[in-house]
């Protein structure tokens, strides 16, 4: 049996002017998941993703590849005990 869980996440390298967060969206929704992604000031995309465990861990993967013209550099990933929303947003 699977269980949900939420977790928050943080990208670095070129992941801003790329369509990260909208590929992100597209990948999310296609594994089922909820949650959202935002660029932040100094260059990363933040995030939550919340679903069925082995979805979660789909998309975790996917977040060290990311669109075509994104470059990864690094993903942190942190446990977290939030509501998990009803959809996947992006600001």
């Amino acid at each position: 049996m699977s269980t949900h869980l939420c977790r928050q996440f943080r990208v670095t390298g070129r992941v801003q002017g790329v369509f990260f967060r909208a590929s992100a969206q597209q990948e999310a929704r296609r594994l089922g998941l909820t949650g959202h992604a935002a660029n932040q000031p100094d260059g990363s995309v933040t995030g939550l993703i919340c679903g069925d465990r082995e979805a979660v861990a789909a998309f975790e993967a996917w977040l060290w590849r990311g669109p075509s013209a994104a470059r990864v550099a690094q993903v942190e990933l942190a446990d977290s005990d939030v509501r998990p929303p009803s959809s996947f947003d992006i600001g």
